[in-house]
């Protein structure tokens, strides 16, 4: 009799075993969504005359996405907050590495002295004006309430427009992909909500230079402007919103799994490169026309005929790029070429020693 119980007791912590092995690989091969209402806690965030608190409409429209995001079975969601408790920027960022996620989204309202409205999505990035900065510069505040705050961001200032240089090298090879899921918020926000669009941007953002995996961080509206700061405050604006993004965030999943990153480089485009022929010394130059989850071998039978393809695995995704030269003349036919046979939002990437470069310093330094 003992020794059945014996027998019994190990069959069943087996059976225990094997199941919790197998939740474990189910768990890991769901694409993994952190979704980060801005603020919380003794941060309220921006202020409104109405007296509308932006962290509690964040929250909320947080955990609307995130309830959409659940009802499908592949997808796990992450929250860097549920309730209204103070979270410091570092900390959202460890939480989206630890859960080894596909996306980080950080969900904001905008405030501005005038009657201004409307939505913008951003992903990191030097700031190209002083509109960007001072947005930038009011999210990046909240680390004055921190404490160690200057050992935890190594010196950063909000208030210098120097400290964010260094902030986007982390981020760049995400930025393709950031771009992407900013454009679907964007265009969900526009043709589905009519909402105003005021475009993807790019800033200095510390809470996006914290996570290794593409992120953006959505202004959602203004809670200052009279109007839009009551739809944002209403069980309708949140519910509308939060569809919106829920819908974003599964077609980029679908694009990246299913198919190719078809990526609209929004910010960088090629507009800047020189008509004519030219060599620009210890520089690589590449056209990326595509970025998915599946590894396809780097035969022309995969790419619509290209030859010289070539592939780099960068966190969970495959880019794979057309062309390796230091001529930026035969680079631009290249992607020519490209777009002729699909990749219609195929763009030029350039690299030093190694590292991958913005084209526009790769350009800058051929003028030397």
């Amino acid at each position: 009799m003992q020794t059945k119980l014996k027998t019994l007791f190990l069959l069943i912590i087996i059976t225990l075993t094997i199941s919790l092995s197998v939740n474990a690989q189910n768990d890991t091969s769901k694409f993994i969504v952190v979704l980060d209402a801005g603020h919380g806690g003794k941060d309220p965030g921006k202020p409104s005359k109405a007296g509308y608190k932006e962290k509690d409409i964040a929250l909320k429209v947080v955990l609307a996405v995130g309830k959409e995001l659940e009802k499908n079975k592949d997808v796990k969601v992450v929250y860097t907050r549920k309730t209204d408790v103070f979270i410091n920027l570092f900390k959202r960022g460890e939480i989206a590495n630890k859960a080894n996620a596909d996306l980080f989204v950080s969900v904001h309202c905008n405030a501005h002295t005038s009657q201004a409205h409307g939505s913008e999505t951003y992903v990191l990035g030097v700031h190209r004006n002083k509109t960007n900065f001072d947005v930038a510069k009011a999210e990046n505040e909240v680390i004055f309430l921190e404490e160690d705050y200057k050992h935890n961001y190594k010196g950063f200032d909000p208030n210098s427009p120097e400290s964010f240089i260094g902030l986007t090298l982390m981020q760049e090879q995400y930025l393709d992909q950031s771009i992407q899921l900013a454009s679907l918020i964007q265009k969900n926000f526009t043709n589905n909500l009519k909402r105003k669009n005021r475009g993807v941007k790019q800033a200095g953002f510390i809470v996006l230079h914290q996570t290794v995996m593409p992120s953006v961080l959505v202004e959602t509206g203004f809670i200052t402007n009279t109007s839009e700061g009551r739809y944002l405050n209403s069980k309708k604006g949140q519910t509308e919103l939060s569809s919106a993004m829920a819908n974003a965030i599964v077609s980029y999943k679908r694009s990246v799994e299913q198919n190719f990153v078809d990526t609209e480089y929004i910010i960088e485009k090629e507009t800047s490169i020189p008509i004519k022929e030219k060599i620009i010394p210890n520089t690589i130059f590449k056209v990326q026309i595509a970025a998915a989850s599946k590894k396809l071998e780097p035969k022309p039978y995969n790419f619509k005929g290209l030859k010289d393809i070539s592939r780099d695995k960068e966190g969970k995704l495959y880019k794979y790029f057309y062309g390796y030269t230091s001529d930026i003349n035969k680079i631009q036919n290249m992607q020519k070429v490209a777009k002729q046979k699909g990749f219609t939002s195929a763009f030029i990437v350039a690299y030093r020693d190694g590292k991958r470069i913005s084209l526009q310093e790769a350009l800058n330094s051929g003028t030397k």
